[in-house]
C-alpha cells in the first residue's frame, strides 16, 4: 500500500485490527525485516509497517534528515486519521520516534525503541569509525546523517511525556551508558538490556520484540 505525504509516497503493509501501531525500521533497510512480528501483534493491533523516504518501495531521495523522517510519519498519521498510535522503532526508526515524542506531545500514546542514539557519539567509536569508512568509500548521504545527526538534547527527552520503552542488546553498537542515559532522561520511561544480544539480532526477522511491545502497550 502507498500514502501520499507532501511531496512524497510512503510504501506500508497494514495487518489487524485495534489500536494502531506504526513500526520503523532502521538505516538501510525496509519494512519487511519485521516480518517475524506483524501477524502477532495483529492480533492485538492495526500494524502499519513503513518503509522510510529512500528505503523499500517509498519515494527515493538524494538527501537525508532524521527531522524530515519525522515529518514523513506525522504527516502518514494525520492522512490516515490514526487516533495517537504507538509506535515502535528500530535504530534510526527509535530515533525518529524519539523526535516525534518531544516535537508533538499529543501526537502518539507510547513508544518503544530498541538501539536508538540521540547524539552520534551514543554509538561505540568503532562503530563511528566503520560508518565514516563506508562514507568516504560510498559518499552516500543516509551515511552522512548518522555521522552528523540526530541531536536531540537532554531536555528534549525530559520533556516527552508518554510511556517509553528503551531497549538494546549487551552487544548492541549503541554505547551501554548511551543507552541508559536515554531512559534515566525521559520522566516515565523503562529500560530492557537483552544479554547477548546485538543492534539487530533480537529484531531484524526475528519474533522477540512482539510479546516485549504487546506487553508494554496492553499493561
Amino acid at each position: 500500500m502507498k500514502q501520499q505525504v507532501g511531496a512524497i509516497e510512503l510504501c506500508y503493509e497494514k495487518k489487524g485490527e485495534g489500536q494502531p501501531l506504526i513500526l520503523i525500521h532502521g538505516n538501510g533497510e525496509d519494512h519487511t525485516i519485521f516480518d517475524a512480528i506483524m501477524e502477532p501483534l495483529s492480533a492485538d493491533f492495526t500494524v502499519y509497517a513503513l518503509d522510510s523516504r529512500g528505503h523499500g518501495d517509498s519515494t527515493p531521495v538524494d538527501t537525508f534528515d532524521y527531522s524530515e523522517m519525522a515529518e514523513d510519519v506525522r504527516g502518514f498519521i494525520k492522512a490516515l486519521g490514526l487516533e495517537r498510535p504507538a509506535v515502535y522503532g528500530f535504530s534510526d526508526g527509535g530515533i525518529i520516534g524519539l523526535m516525534l515524542a518531544y516535537k508533538y506531545p499529543e501526537l502518539l500514546s507510547a513508544l518503544v525503541v530498541s538501539g536508538a542514539n540521540t547524539t552520534p557519539d551514543g554509538l561505540k567509536e568503532i562503530w563511528l569509525d566503520k560508518f565514516r569508512r563506508a562514507y568516504e568509500r560510498t559518499g552516500k548521504d543516509s551515511i552522512k546523517m548518522m555521522l552528523e545527526q540526530p541531536n536531540i538534547s537532554k531536555a528534549d527527552l525530559a520533556s516527552i511525556r508518554i510511556p517509553v520503552l528503551v531497549t538494546a542488546g549487551s552487544d548492541d553498537m549503541i554505547e551501554d551508558d548511551h543507552t541508559r542515559y536515554i531512559a534515566d532522561s525521559i520522566p516515565d520511561s523503562s529500560l530492557e538490556i537483552y544479554e547477548g544480544e546485538t543492534h539487530e539480532s533480537y529484531v531484524e526477522h526475528h519474533p522477540k520484540m512482539a510479546a516485549v511491545i504487546r506487553d508494554f502497550l496492553l499493561k
